[in-house]
């Protein structure tokens, strides 16, 4: 998942969800995509978290990067 970005993640867990909601496909093949969907939503997770971290912190006047702070 190196090179996976959190839109197209997202849209395969999506997928994935789908196949299991449809109930369609044997056991074998059912907890593989359930495997497959956990990495994924950990993926996710980490990617909104660190997208969280970068905008709670804003520029400062000499360009560094400091905790926004809500008063």
């Amino acid at each position: 998942m190196k090179n996976e970005t959190f839109e197209s993640a997202l849209l395969k867990l999506e997928s994935i969800i789908k196949e299991l909601e449809n109930g369609e496909i044997d056991l074998d093949k059912s907890i593989d995509k359930y495997e497959e969907a956990t990495k994924l939503l950990n993926f996710c997770d980490k990617k909104l978290k660190s997208a969280t971290e970068t905008v709670n912190k804003v520029l400062n006047d000499s360009g560094e990067f400091v905790d926004l702070k809500i008063e």
